[in-house]
């Protein structure tokens, strides 16, 4: 199965159909007054729906276990079809559009096996997802709309000397590159207070979308990035922080120890991340794509 352990939960829905179509008036006559020999076809059809729903991982081989929250069965006749929708919810780390599919399809299959000894003409039709929410397609939008700049600032002496070499800025810009972020600057510098503070006022002034730093949040006496940035923030952001410890510390108690910062210094998000490799992937993880949302709030106060 794909890796879904970098993901994080949100609310995801899905809606599918099936068609069956049927030969006759009679049929459709007999579905609705119950008349059908194997018993009252839309309730049974339900029954076998919901538990496919609930079971659809163990049929289909990379589809992921997860807690289903809801599941709606709905009909619609329409002369001589049965039209199917199922619905379903979870709050989860991938989407629940395979389960609507899968459920949709057991229900017209069972629909198919209690009324093939009344009707040797039914068929099967147009299995499709009709409608998902949730996940990162969501705000895919929000980039495409507003387009959202970035400026990537690594603060480390080590790295801003030559002695090492950077892979957490690198990092964040190919997790940025992943939601179509435009990429304006990438910048090594020291852990230097006044360095730092002078650089994220330059970048604000060029009015980039977002300034995302990472490195000097620990607790070594040379770790100064939230001191550095922390006084510049008009409005800061403290769900951001929060979201990102929340998110590392199902993976590593350390977590707690981070200084992560965030605001706005006019209408450009400032983000101060760890510094190591793992630590900046995770953070992006914890809140992208959903702090993307910012920037639709922004452009909509922009256009009041």
């Amino acid at each position: 199965m794909v890796n879904i352990t970098h993901k994080t939960n949100t609310l995801r829905k899905a809606i599918a159909q099936a068609v069956v179509r049927v030969s006759s008036p009679e049929t459709i006559e007999a579905i609705e007054q119950k008349k059908v020999p194997k018993g009252d076809v839309f309730e049974m059809a339900k029954t076998a729906g919901l538990f496919a729903a609930k079971r659809t991982s163990d049929m289909i081989p990379d589809c992921h276990p997860l807690p289903i929250e809801y599941t709606g069965i709905t009909y619609e006749i329409e002369d001589l079809t049965v039209r199917i929708k199922v619905e379903i919810h979870t709050i989860y780390k991938t989407g629940v559009e395979v389960e609507a599919m899968h459920a949709a399809s057991v229900v017209a299959i069972t629909m198919y096996d209690m009324l093939k000894p009344i009707d040797k003409g039914i068929s099967i039709e147009n299995i499709k997802l009709l409608e998902k929410t949730g996940g990162k397609t969501d705000y895919r939008k929000v980039v495409e709309e507003n387009e959202i700049s970035a400026a990537v600032i690594v603060c480390s002496d080590s790295i801003s000397a030559g002695q090492k070499e950077d892979r957490a800025g690198k990092a964040i810009i190919d997790k940025l590159k992943t939601y179509q972020v435009a990429i304006e600057d990438y910048l090594i510098i020291p852990d230097e207070k006044d360095e730092i503070q002078k650089l994220v006022k330059k970048k604000c002034k060029e009015k980039v979308s977002l300034i995302i730093l990472t490195g000097g949040t620990g607790l070594s006496p040379r770790d100064v990035t939230p001191e550095a940035v922390q006084p510049l923030l008009e409005r800061p952001v403290p769900g951001i922080e929060e979201a990102i410890r929340a998110y590392g510390q199902n993976r590593t108690p350390y977590s707690m120890l981070s200084r992560s910062v965030s605001g706005l210094i006019g209408n450009t998000l400032v983000l101060a991340l760890p510094g190591s490799t793992k630590g900046a992937e995770e953070s992006m993880d914890a809140v992208f794509p959903a702090i993307m949302h910012i920037f639709k709030v922004i452009a909509a106060f922009k256009h009041d």
